[in-house]
């Protein structure tokens, strides 16, 4: 393999590696530090690109810090350059996850640890609202991007539907919406935007992210 590809791996697996022991609470936590970097600090991607791969990597089965390191190491340096992002962003988690196992073993029985992972589920709710408003704001551009996740929330909070079928709907919906906006002569919603300036900032160690899943 030349060198120059050899390096270009080695930057992949340094990025994602660090990103993953700075980032409590899993995937969703993920998503600001690796759009920063990936973005910002390394210019890899615009910003227009990030925000359609990570809306690819949430509705895609798996976790989606996980899905969205795949997708920018296939990207970049294709197969090779997913599974170093992949093995980069998990490897950091697994051993983390294993210590805190093996104490959690030893101490789950006591009260003050479940008093502990109670405080923990409660401020998982915050973490989680936070990370969805953080999404919201680069997701949300008009009406009928509003009324598509209003409509998701209420009906995957008052009806047991699928989360598939709230997938394909929000896909037709957007589909719809584009074709009638073309076709009316309306803003273009695909058109590219402009993009804010970009700073030159790189993700350091007493930085920390917060939300949910992996």
């Amino acid at each position: 393999m030349p060198i120059k590809h050899l390096h270009q791996l080695a930057r992949i697996f340094w990025t994602f590696l660090r990103i993953s022991p700075l980032t409590f609470g899993g995937g969703y936590a993920m998503l600001p530090a690796i759009q920063r970097e990936v973005v910002v600090t390394n210019q890899w991607m615009t910003e227009d690109e990030m925000a359609e791969l990570m809306a690819v990597s949430g509705a895609a089965p798996g976790g989606v810090g996980v899905n969205v390191s795949a997708l920018v190491g296939y990207h970049l340096a294709g197969i090779r350059g997913a599974v170093t992002a992949v093995i980069g962003i998990t490897l950091p988690t697994f051993f983390i996850v294993l210590m805190l196992s093996i104490v959690y073993a030893f101490l789950q029985s006591y009260p003050k640890m479940q008093a502990v992972m109670e405080g923990i589920h409660a401020a998982v709710v915050g973490l989680i609202a936070a990370a969805a408003y953080r999404m919201a704001k680069s997701s949300i551009i008009d009406k009928i991007t509003l009324f598509a996740a209003a409509s998701t929330v209420a009906i995957l909070l008052f009806v047991p539907v699928s989360p598939v079928v709230m997938i394909l709907f929000g896909l037709i919906l957007g589909l719809m919406a584009v074709f009638l906006k073309q076709r009316w002569g309306m803003k273009d919603p695909l058109a590219p935007r402009e993009r804010p300036s970009a700073r030159s900032t790189s993700l350091v160690a007493h930085e920390y992210f917060f939300a949910d899943g992996i």
